[in-house]
């Protein structure tokens, strides 16, 4: 992170490197962690469960295989990494199938299944009973494993102290999300709003969609993950890695899914924080804004060349997603985005022609 750092040498140079380390190393470990998991989820006693647990692992797959790009930065230490980054996002995904498909809308049920997200962060926590508030009980330890699988990696992070208040922040910003954003229909977007007033003074440079799409990304926390996993990191260095992902990185991330998704979400009637500007020229403006900001954080943290890869690398993986080709809209916005960087159209012409032909 310095130039002490132990990270400056080790992380990949290009981004055929990367791309590498990536399939060499990164898949065939998470798709092998992802393999545990679901023999674990295929015990599950409840039906429902169950179900929404291996339907998370099955459909979001990629989640899991993005965030463990952040563990070819550290080869050494990705015995570490790669569980604990499978094991937190696979609770992301999980807990969203839960709130997606629920019967419920209270929003208790919510916060507290999302607490085991926060108790997974916070190895001094004591877990507890996270589906109080709902009919369906029984995981046979499912979701209490996936916790303690978190803190047995963090427990080997050495200079986790440094990071553990930003990750904490970062998930609680999280958890608010997901509460508000799966509560009725009707007080969605008023409860958002008023989240929003408790934080637009720190966010100026926000609109308030922008900002509650940064929130729902897990980049940032797997970043502070990868950090602490360098012995030399020092606390202000930390503090710099979470200003810099969030919220500029972390709501690129966000806001090009949610991108792609627009039609999707439509017919849905779905949320979709696109569907908030004012109109296409808007959109388009702001994602440009986006864009630029989200480089330019990258570039501002040590070891940048590696930041700016997973940039370009997200823009070239949402727009060259086959949903984008029937959306005359964002193929107009894909065009202008990929304008001013090398990187994101070897990282498109990479991921068109490698590895969505490998997926």
């Amino acid at each position: 992170m310095n130039n002490r750092s132990l990270l400056v040498g080790r992380s990949p140079s290009g981004a055929i490197s990367l791309m590498k380390r990536v399939y060499k190393y990164i898949l065939p470990e998470v798709r092998a962690e992802l393999g545990r998991w679901r023999s674990v989820a295929n015990h599950i006693p409840d039906l429902e469960l169950r179900k929404q647990a291996l339907d998370s692992m099955n459909t979001k797959q990629f989640h899991c295989e993005g965030g463990g790009v952040y563990a070819a930065a550290n080869l050494e230490q990705r015995h570490v990494l790669i569980p604990l980054i499978v094991a937190l996002q696979t609770i992301s995904d999980y807990l969203d199938n839960l709130c997606d498909r629920s019967t419920s809308l209270d929003p208790k049920d919510f916060r507290l299944l999302h607490q085991s997200m926060l108790d997974a962060v916070t190895p001094e926590a004591r877990t507890q009973n996270y589906y109080a508030f709902r009919e369906e009980q029984d995981d046979g330890g499912y979701l209490e494993a996936l916790v303690m699988q978190c803190r047995a990696s963090i427990a080997k992070l050495p200079t986790y102290r440094h990071v553990q208040k930003h990750v904490t922040e970062l998930v609680q910003l999280y958890v608010d999300l997901q509460v508000y954003k799966h509560i009725s229909h009707s007080q969605r977007e008023k409860e958002l709003l008023n989240w929003w007033d408790k934080h637009s003074s720190h966010y100026p440079q926000l609109k308030w969609n922008e900002f509650a799409a940064a929130t729902g990304s897990t980049l940032g926390m797997f970043m502070l993950f990868l950090a602490a996993s360098d012995p030399l990191l020092e606390e202000d260095q930390a503090a710099a890695i979470k200003a810099n992902y969030f919220p500029s990185i972390c709501g690129l991330h966000i806001l090009l899914d949610y991108l792609i998704d627009q039609a999707e979400d439509q017919a849905g009637g779905d949320l979709n924080f696109c569907s908030y500007y004012d109109d296409q020229q808007m959109l388009n403006d702001r994602m440009r804004q986006l864009v630029q900001a989200a480089r330019k954080s990258a570039d501002e943290l040590p070891f940048g060349h590696f930041h700016r890869m997973i940039v370009e690398g997200l823009v070239a993986l949402y727009l060259s997603d086959p949903k984008v080709k029937d959306q005359a809209d964002v193929r107009k916005t894909a065009k202008l985005l990929m304008k001013g960087s090398p990187w994101t159209r070897v990282f498109f012409w990479l991921n068109s022609h490698w590895i969505r032909k490998a997926m």
